[in-house]
């Protein structure tokens, strides 16, 4: 096979990344037998030299932490959508040598609770104020006409996801991670927190749940998933919120349109099945 496209995932650690086998099933659904898709361990200080080395052949790389607000400094341009979370998870690289930054977690999440039957919610509550969460507001301000109520560990958290939800025109208010157990009352949470973290809400479950947003793929299903799906709430997942933004950066970096969704979240399923 003579590869004449590439693309490539990059971050520190990458090892773990799903993105390969999610890009390469939809290269291979495409038909597109001369492109690639691989990954390499680049930290913020390796990012600049990594881009300024690479060739015409180059179609576009996906970012995953620590590079993705690093990298903005060096693209020519951003999307709204990006500047909006000051974070670019998408560069495509153009023939004339522009790098475009582009963040697709954001309309992925909003896909991924469309797929689900969630288009519009009243309020909802989101656990934890990481990178995650300040995604996660934004895609609530595309869907959420009234308050998110944000559950952190700390005041200076709770001042940045306040400053996110004026920045985002969202009705935003915070509360202290003791009283997470409130949250799980809402038309829609989305956890945002690392694995284990929200294990302990899982007994808090309300016996008729709405929906649940972990963002989490691997463990799966968390305990609040399981627990959350065993009181017959909705439960969407990492691996859907992956695949969705997966298939938005392989339209955008192949300029192929739709991208095969079900073999994309089949290769995503089968590769956690085989860990």
């Amino acid at each position: 096979m003579t590869v004449t496209r590439r693309a490539a995932v990059l971050g520190s650690p990458i090892t773990h990344s799903l993105s390969p086998v999610l890009h390469r099933a939809a290269y291979d659904e495409l038909g597109l037998t001369d492109w690639s898709y691989d990954r390499f361990e680049v930290d913020e200080a390796a990012l600049p030299g990594f881009l300024d080395g690479l060739g015409p052949e180059w179609a576009g790389l996906s970012l995953t932490m620590p590079l993705k607000r690093a990298v903005i400094p060096l693209l020519d341009e951003i999307s709204d959508t990006a500047a909006a979370v000051d974070a670019v998870n998408t560069v495509v690289l153009t023939e004339d040598g522009r790098r475009l930054g582009d963040n697709t977690d954001i309309p992925g999440m909003v896909a991924a609770l469309r797929e689900h039957g969630v288009e519009e919610v009243g309020s909802a509550a989101v656990l934890g104020a990481g990178a995650t969460a300040s995604s996660a507001l934004a895609a609530l301000s595309r869907i959420c006409t009234g308050e998110v109520v944000a559950y952190v560990r700390s005041e200076t958290r709770a001042a940045e996801m306040r400053a996110w939800g004026e920045r985002l025109d969202l009705d935003v208010r915070t509360a202290d991670w003791s009283d997470a157990a409130e949250a799980l009352r809402a038309p829609l949470v989305i956890a945002t927190t690392p694995a284990g973290t929200a294990d302990a809400l899982a007994a808090a479950v309300p016996e008729r749940p709405a929906t649940l947003f972990d963002v989490l793929y691997d463990p799966w299903p968390t305990e609040l998933a399981a627990r959350w799906s065993m009181f017959g709430g909705a439960v969407v997942g990492g691996l859907d919120l992956l695949v969705h933004q997966a298939v938005l950066q392989v339209e955008r970096i192949t300029g192929r349109s739709p991208a095969p969704l079900e073999a994309m979240r089949h290769a995503g399923e089968k590769a956690l099945a085989a860990r």
